[in-house]
Protein backbone atom coordinates (compact mmCIF):
# COMPACT_ATOMS: atom_id res chain seq x y z
CA UNK A 1 0.00 0.00 0.00
CA UNK A 2 1.84 3.36 -1.30
CA UNK A 3 2.08 5.88 1.91
CA UNK A 4 -0.46 8.53 2.47
CA UNK A 5 1.08 12.22 1.27
CA UNK A 6 2.02 14.45 3.41
CA UNK A 7 -0.50 17.22 4.43
CA UNK A 8 0.07 21.01 6.04
CA UNK A 9 -3.23 22.38 7.50
CA UNK A 10 -4.65 19.80 5.33
CA UNK A 11 -3.20 20.68 2.02
CA UNK A 12 -1.49 17.79 0.01
CA UNK A 13 2.14 18.62 0.00
CA UNK A 14 5.16 17.13 -2.15
CA UNK A 15 8.20 15.97 -0.40
CA UNK A 16 10.49 18.81 -0.85
CA UNK A 17 8.25 21.45 0.48
CA UNK A 18 7.59 18.44 3.35
CA UNK A 19 11.60 18.49 3.74
CA UNK A 20 11.64 22.15 3.65
CA UNK A 21 9.01 22.37 6.47
CA UNK A 22 11.01 19.78 8.46
CA UNK A 23 14.06 22.01 8.06
CA UNK A 24 12.57 25.64 9.30
CA UNK A 25 11.30 23.69 12.47
CA UNK A 26 14.80 22.25 12.98
CA UNK A 27 16.33 25.59 13.22
CA UNK A 28 14.83 25.96 16.70
CA UNK A 29 15.65 30.13 16.97
CA UNK A 30 13.79 30.96 13.57
CA UNK A 31 10.97 28.53 14.65
CA UNK A 32 10.50 30.28 17.80
CA UNK A 33 11.12 33.70 16.48
CA UNK A 34 8.29 32.93 14.03
CA UNK A 35 6.03 32.04 17.11
CA UNK A 36 6.66 34.53 19.17
CA UNK A 37 6.40 37.48 16.60
CA UNK A 38 2.57 36.06 15.50
CA UNK A 39 1.34 36.19 18.54
CA UNK A 40 2.74 39.63 19.60
CA UNK A 41 1.42 40.57 16.02
CA UNK A 42 -2.05 39.11 16.45
CA UNK A 43 -2.22 40.71 19.86
CA UNK A 44 -1.38 44.48 18.91
CA UNK A 45 -4.33 43.56 16.09
CA UNK A 46 -7.07 44.11 19.38
CA UNK A 47 -5.12 46.91 21.06
CA UNK A 48 -8.94 48.49 21.37
CA UNK A 49 -9.52 45.55 23.57
CA UNK A 50 -5.96 46.04 25.77
CA UNK A 51 -5.60 49.09 25.87
CA UNK A 52 -8.21 51.68 25.49
CA UNK A 53 -9.89 54.56 28.11
CA UNK A 54 -13.44 53.54 27.06
CA UNK A 55 -14.84 50.39 28.83
CA UNK A 56 -15.23 46.78 26.98
CA UNK A 57 -18.56 46.54 28.83
CA UNK A 58 -21.35 48.56 30.73
CA UNK A 59 -23.83 47.41 32.56
CA UNK A 60 -25.89 50.42 33.71
CA UNK A 61 -29.52 50.16 34.86
CA UNK A 62 -30.15 47.09 34.01
CA UNK A 63 -28.77 47.13 30.38
CA UNK A 64 -25.27 46.28 28.44
CA UNK A 65 -23.55 49.00 27.12
CA UNK A 66 -20.54 48.53 24.64
CA UNK A 67 -18.51 51.79 24.64
CA UNK A 68 -15.33 50.33 22.87
CA UNK A 69 -17.94 49.72 19.77
CA UNK A 70 -20.37 52.36 19.96
CA UNK A 71 -20.32 55.78 21.28
CA UNK A 72 -22.86 56.92 24.13
CA UNK A 73 -23.98 60.56 24.95
CA UNK A 74 -23.19 61.09 28.67
CA UNK A 75 -27.40 61.36 29.32
CA UNK A 76 -27.58 57.64 28.80
CA UNK A 77 -26.08 57.03 32.19
CA UNK A 78 -27.60 60.03 33.98
CA UNK A 79 -25.35 63.18 32.99
CA UNK A 80 -26.46 66.55 31.49
CA UNK A 81 -24.27 66.45 28.76
CA UNK A 82 -25.37 65.10 25.19
CA UNK A 83 -21.62 64.92 23.97
CA UNK A 84 -19.82 61.60 24.10
CA UNK A 85 -19.33 60.46 28.23
CA UNK A 86 -15.74 60.12 29.39
CA UNK A 87 -15.34 57.38 31.34
CA UNK A 88 -12.44 58.43 32.70
CA UNK A 89 -14.14 61.11 34.73
CA UNK A 90 -14.90 60.52 38.04
CA UNK A 91 -18.47 62.10 38.01
CA UNK A 92 -19.49 59.40 34.65
CA UNK A 93 -17.79 56.68 36.29
CA UNK A 94 -20.05 57.27 40.10
CA UNK A 95 -23.66 57.91 37.65
CA UNK A 96 -22.34 53.78 36.44
CA UNK A 97 -21.80 52.61 39.46
CA UNK A 98 -24.96 53.59 41.25
CA UNK A 99 -26.69 51.89 38.93
CA UNK A 100 -24.65 48.84 37.67
CA UNK A 101 -20.60 48.50 36.92
CA UNK A 102 -17.70 48.92 34.50
CA UNK A 103 -15.12 46.28 32.70
CA UNK A 104 -12.21 48.26 31.98
CA UNK A 105 -9.53 46.70 29.49
CA UNK A 106 -5.73 45.92 31.07
CA UNK A 107 -4.60 49.38 30.16
CA UNK A 108 -7.04 52.26 30.95
CA UNK A 109 -5.31 54.52 28.32
CA UNK A 110 -5.66 54.81 24.60
CA UNK A 111 -2.78 55.78 22.52
CA UNK A 112 -3.97 59.66 22.84
CA UNK A 113 -5.21 59.67 25.83
CA UNK A 114 -3.60 62.10 28.00
CA UNK A 115 -3.40 61.57 31.86
CA UNK A 116 -4.20 64.50 33.88
CA UNK A 117 -3.50 62.83 37.30
CA UNK A 118 0.24 62.34 37.16
CA UNK A 119 1.82 62.73 40.37
CA UNK A 120 4.74 64.26 38.59
CA UNK A 121 5.33 66.54 35.51
CA UNK A 122 5.16 64.69 32.36
CA UNK A 123 7.23 62.83 30.92
CA UNK A 124 6.16 60.87 34.16
CA UNK A 125 8.60 57.96 35.50
CA UNK A 126 6.40 54.49 35.32
CA UNK A 127 4.02 53.64 37.94
CA UNK A 128 0.83 51.59 39.00
CA UNK A 129 -1.16 53.55 36.35
CA UNK A 130 1.80 53.82 33.30
CA UNK A 131 3.50 50.89 33.24
CA UNK A 132 6.51 52.16 31.26
CA UNK A 133 5.93 56.02 32.08
CA UNK A 134 4.70 58.65 29.98
CA UNK A 135 6.11 60.56 27.31
CA UNK A 136 6.43 64.26 26.92
CA UNK A 137 2.65 65.26 26.66
CA UNK A 138 1.01 62.65 29.96
CA UNK A 139 0.25 60.05 26.82
CA UNK A 140 0.97 56.34 28.05
CA UNK A 141 3.98 54.46 26.80
CA UNK A 142 2.62 51.26 27.18
CA UNK A 143 -0.77 52.20 25.08
CA UNK A 144 1.78 54.30 22.36
CA UNK A 145 4.04 51.21 22.03
CA UNK A 146 1.36 48.37 21.29
CA UNK A 147 -0.71 50.81 18.33
CA UNK A 148 2.48 51.96 17.29
CA UNK A 149 3.50 47.77 17.02
CA UNK A 150 0.44 47.00 14.73
CA UNK A 151 0.80 50.24 12.95
CA UNK A 152 4.52 49.38 11.57
CA UNK A 153 3.49 45.67 11.17
CA UNK A 154 1.01 46.38 8.86
CA UNK A 155 3.04 49.14 7.63
CA UNK A 156 5.74 46.63 6.65
CA UNK A 157 3.82 43.64 5.50
CA UNK A 158 1.59 45.86 2.85
CA UNK A 159 4.57 47.36 1.38
CA UNK A 160 6.59 44.49 1.30
CA UNK A 161 3.65 42.69 -0.25
CA UNK A 162 3.10 45.34 -2.69
CA UNK A 163 6.55 45.55 -3.55
CA UNK A 164 7.16 42.19 -3.78
CA UNK A 165 4.05 41.68 -6.54
CA UNK A 166 6.02 44.55 -8.52
CA UNK A 167 9.54 43.68 -8.24
CA UNK A 168 8.27 40.05 -9.48
CA UNK A 169 6.68 41.17 -12.17
CA UNK A 170 9.29 43.76 -13.57
CA UNK A 171 12.09 40.94 -12.93
CA UNK A 172 9.92 38.29 -14.65
CA UNK A 173 9.88 40.09 -17.84
CA UNK A 174 13.07 41.52 -18.36
CA UNK A 175 14.07 37.79 -17.94
CA UNK A 176 11.93 36.14 -19.80
CA UNK A 177 12.15 38.50 -22.75
CA UNK A 178 15.41 39.67 -22.16
CA UNK A 179 17.46 41.20 -25.26
CA UNK A 180 16.14 45.39 -25.63
CA UNK A 181 13.27 44.85 -23.15
CA UNK A 182 16.30 44.02 -20.40
CA UNK A 183 18.89 46.47 -21.35
CA UNK A 184 16.35 49.36 -21.37
CA UNK A 185 14.82 48.73 -18.00
CA UNK A 186 18.47 47.98 -16.35
CA UNK A 187 19.81 51.44 -17.61
CA UNK A 188 16.32 52.62 -15.99
CA UNK A 189 16.62 51.34 -12.76
CA UNK A 190 20.48 51.91 -12.72
CA UNK A 191 19.19 55.41 -12.92
CA UNK A 192 16.35 55.29 -10.65
CA UNK A 193 18.23 53.14 -7.61
CA UNK A 194 20.88 56.13 -7.64
CA UNK A 195 18.82 58.74 -6.63
CA UNK A 196 18.68 59.38 -2.47
CA UNK A 197 16.33 57.80 -1.76
CA UNK A 198 15.94 58.89 2.26
CA UNK A 199 16.19 62.55 0.65
CA UNK A 200 13.54 62.06 -1.68
CA UNK A 201 11.08 60.64 0.74
CA UNK A 202 11.76 63.63 3.12
CA UNK A 203 11.10 66.34 0.21
CA UNK A 204 8.21 64.61 -0.88
CA UNK A 205 6.82 64.06 2.48
CA UNK A 206 7.32 67.95 3.09
CA UNK A 207 5.42 68.69 -0.01
CA UNK A 208 2.54 66.81 1.28
CA UNK A 209 0.63 66.03 4.48
CA UNK A 210 1.92 62.51 5.18
CA UNK A 211 -0.64 59.44 6.47
CA UNK A 212 -0.43 56.15 5.71
CA UNK A 213 -1.09 55.70 2.28
CA UNK A 214 0.75 58.30 1.20
CA UNK A 215 3.79 56.98 2.98
CA UNK A 216 3.34 53.56 1.33
CA UNK A 217 3.01 55.11 -2.07
CA UNK A 218 6.12 57.03 -1.70
CA UNK A 219 8.45 54.08 -0.23
CA UNK A 220 6.67 52.27 -3.17
CA UNK A 221 8.02 54.15 -5.56
CA UNK A 222 11.63 52.60 -4.61
CA UNK A 223 11.18 49.31 -2.71
CA UNK A 224 10.14 47.44 -5.38
CA UNK A 225 13.66 46.87 -6.48
CA UNK A 226 14.54 45.06 -4.06
CA UNK A 227 13.45 41.13 -5.61
CA UNK A 228 14.09 42.62 -9.47
CA UNK A 229 17.57 41.48 -9.80
CA UNK A 230 17.03 37.44 -8.20
CA UNK A 231 14.14 37.26 -10.30
CA UNK A 232 15.46 38.70 -13.23
CA UNK A 233 18.46 36.06 -12.74
CA UNK A 234 16.37 33.28 -12.37
CA UNK A 235 13.86 33.93 -15.44
CA UNK A 236 17.23 34.40 -17.59
CA UNK A 237 18.91 31.32 -16.23
CA UNK A 238 15.54 29.04 -16.68
CA UNK A 239 14.28 30.62 -20.06
CA UNK A 240 16.61 28.47 -21.88
CA UNK A 241 15.49 25.01 -20.40
CA UNK A 242 14.42 22.28 -22.25
CA UNK A 243 11.22 22.36 -20.51
CA UNK A 244 10.21 25.74 -21.72
CA UNK A 245 11.66 25.68 -25.06
CA UNK A 246 9.23 22.73 -25.64
CA UNK A 247 6.32 24.70 -24.46
CA UNK A 248 7.13 27.47 -26.66
CA UNK A 249 7.47 24.83 -29.64
CA UNK A 250 3.68 23.79 -29.08
CA UNK A 251 2.35 27.24 -28.96
CA UNK A 252 2.13 27.90 -25.47
CA UNK A 253 1.15 31.81 -24.51
CA UNK A 254 3.97 33.27 -22.86
CA UNK A 255 1.56 34.48 -19.69
CA UNK A 256 1.71 30.70 -19.62
CA UNK A 257 4.60 29.50 -20.11
CA UNK A 258 6.00 32.79 -17.29
CA UNK A 259 3.50 31.91 -14.33
CA UNK A 260 3.42 27.96 -14.52
CA UNK A 261 6.68 26.69 -15.61
CA UNK A 262 8.89 30.05 -14.57
CA UNK A 263 7.18 31.62 -11.69
CA UNK A 264 7.61 29.29 -9.13
CA UNK A 265 11.44 28.70 -9.88
CA UNK A 266 11.99 32.41 -8.89
CA UNK A 267 9.56 32.04 -6.04
CA UNK A 268 12.16 30.16 -3.91
CA UNK A 269 14.58 33.18 -4.08
CA UNK A 270 11.70 35.55 -3.54
CA UNK A 271 10.09 33.79 0.14
CA UNK A 272 13.78 33.84 1.40
CA UNK A 273 13.74 37.62 0.90
CA UNK A 274 10.79 38.72 2.61
CA UNK A 275 11.71 38.82 6.36
CA UNK A 276 14.41 40.96 5.08
CA UNK A 277 12.45 43.50 2.96
CA UNK A 278 10.01 43.50 5.60
CA UNK A 279 12.34 44.15 8.04
CA UNK A 280 13.97 46.88 6.16
CA UNK A 281 10.02 48.52 5.72
CA UNK A 282 9.42 48.61 9.08
CA UNK A 283 12.69 50.42 9.87
CA UNK A 284 12.31 52.71 6.47
CA UNK A 285 9.29 53.83 8.70
CA UNK A 286 11.16 54.45 11.87
CA UNK A 287 13.53 56.71 10.67
CA UNK A 288 11.03 58.77 8.64
CA UNK A 289 9.30 59.09 12.05
CA UNK A 290 12.67 59.88 14.42
CA UNK A 291 12.93 62.68 11.51
CA UNK A 292 9.44 64.22 11.80
CA UNK A 293 8.47 63.15 7.77
CA UNK A 294 6.62 59.94 8.95
CA UNK A 295 2.91 59.24 10.11
CA UNK A 296 0.79 62.59 11.05
CA UNK A 297 1.67 64.55 14.62
CA UNK A 298 -0.47 62.15 17.45
CA UNK A 299 -0.29 59.23 15.66
CA UNK A 300 1.26 56.35 18.23
CA UNK A 301 4.70 55.19 16.30
CA UNK A 302 7.62 53.87 17.62
CA UNK A 303 10.45 56.42 15.46
CA UNK A 304 8.53 59.20 17.37
CA UNK A 305 9.11 57.47 20.99
CA UNK A 306 12.59 57.22 20.19
CA UNK A 307 12.89 61.05 19.17
CA UNK A 308 11.30 61.82 22.49
CA UNK A 309 14.10 59.64 24.07
CA UNK A 310 16.44 61.80 22.28
CA UNK A 311 14.44 64.96 23.27
CA UNK A 312 14.18 63.92 27.06
CA UNK A 313 17.32 62.34 28.01
CA UNK A 314 16.29 62.92 31.87
CA UNK A 315 13.58 60.51 31.25
CA UNK A 316 15.79 57.20 30.20
CA UNK A 317 12.43 54.78 29.99
CA UNK A 318 11.39 56.64 26.61
CA UNK A 319 14.66 55.73 24.62
CA UNK A 320 15.26 52.48 26.47
CA UNK A 321 11.58 51.07 25.81
CA UNK A 322 11.53 52.12 22.22
CA UNK A 323 15.26 50.53 21.32
CA UNK A 324 14.16 47.49 22.84
CA UNK A 325 10.90 47.11 21.60
CA UNK A 326 12.45 47.54 17.92
CA UNK A 327 15.48 45.74 18.67
CA UNK A 328 13.45 42.22 19.36
CA UNK A 329 11.28 43.09 17.12
CA UNK A 330 13.87 43.48 14.11
CA UNK A 331 15.92 40.34 15.74
CA UNK A 332 12.92 37.97 15.35
CA UNK A 333 12.11 38.63 11.73
CA UNK A 334 16.14 38.39 11.01
CA UNK A 335 15.79 35.04 12.77
CA UNK A 336 12.70 34.01 10.68
CA UNK A 337 14.47 35.03 7.55
CA UNK A 338 17.74 33.27 8.49
CA UNK A 339 15.17 29.74 9.12
CA UNK A 340 13.51 30.19 5.81
CA UNK A 341 17.05 30.79 3.73
CA UNK A 342 18.04 27.66 5.20
CA UNK A 343 14.87 25.60 4.95
CA UNK A 344 15.02 26.57 1.32
CA UNK A 345 18.65 26.17 0.81
CA UNK A 346 19.64 22.78 -1.38
CA UNK A 347 23.17 22.68 0.21
CA UNK A 348 21.54 21.88 3.87
CA UNK A 349 20.13 19.03 3.84
CA UNK A 350 17.74 18.28 7.01
CA UNK A 351 19.05 15.59 8.83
Amino acid sequence: MAAAQPRFLGIPISPLTQRRLDSFRANRRGFWSLWIFSVLFVLSLFAELIANDRPLLVRYDGDFYVPVVVEYPETTFGGIFPTEAYYRDPAVAELIDAKGWILWPPIRFSYGTINYHLTSPAPAPPSSDNWLGTDDQGRDVVARLIYGFRISVLFGLTLTIVSSVVGVLAGAVQGYFGGLTDLLFQRFMEIWSGMPTLYLLIILAAIVEPNFWWLLGLMLLFSWMSLVGVVRAEFLRVRNFDYVRAAKAMGVSDIVIMVRHVLPNAMVATLTFLPFILNGSITTLTALDFLGFGLPPGSPSLGELLNQGKANLHAPWLGITAFLILAVMLSLLVFVGEAVRDAFDPRKAFK
